[in-house]
């Protein structure tokens, strides 16, 4: 029952990588402006599938293989605006894309700049061994923006 390479140690997983997120918003264009503007994202191409649109964009300057995929098009509900990180815990699924930064209190003010909300400003978190900060997009969708401790 299963494969016998997990128990050798070998994960039969262990080829993956992180290939894409996708994140529904409700205005394709809206959402390629946003992401272009304000996170440096490239765009690639727009694909029609039914009554949806799905819109891809690479993040260069994270990694160059990693894409967001923006699903857009009719029936999209909003996402509860998050004032705080409590209250966007309060919801099961999944909960933010983290990008691993060389200064967060540095990435922070950039965001800042540009005008995308921060919901958590740069902190330490001793326990992890990080200094964290998150951010919001306009449609609620949570990013956190990461660096080691020292």
């Amino acid at each position: 029952m299963g494969d016998t390479s997990s128990a050798a140690g070998i994960s039969p997983f262990a080829s993956w990588r992180c290939e894409h997120t996708a994140i529904r918003v409700p205005d394709l264009e809206a959402a390629r402006k946003w992401y272009s503007e304000k996170l440096d994202f490239q765009w690639i191409k727009s694909v029609p599938l039914g009554n949806k649109v799905y819109g891809f964009m690479a993040a260069p300057a994270v990694e160059p293989h990693f894409v967001l995929e923006l699903v857009a098009g009719p029936g999209a509900e909003d996402r509860p605006a998050y004032q705080d990180l409590s209250s966007s815990l309060r919801l099961s699924g999944l909960h933010h894309i983290g990008f691993h930064v060389r200064d967060v209190p540095g990435a922070i003010a950039e965001l800042k700049n540009r005008g995308v909300s921060i919901v958590v400003e740069p902190r330490d978190v001793p326990a992890l061994g990080l200094k964290v900060a998150f951010f919001a997009d306009p449609w609620g969708n949570l990013f956190e923006v990461v660096q080691p401790l020292g």
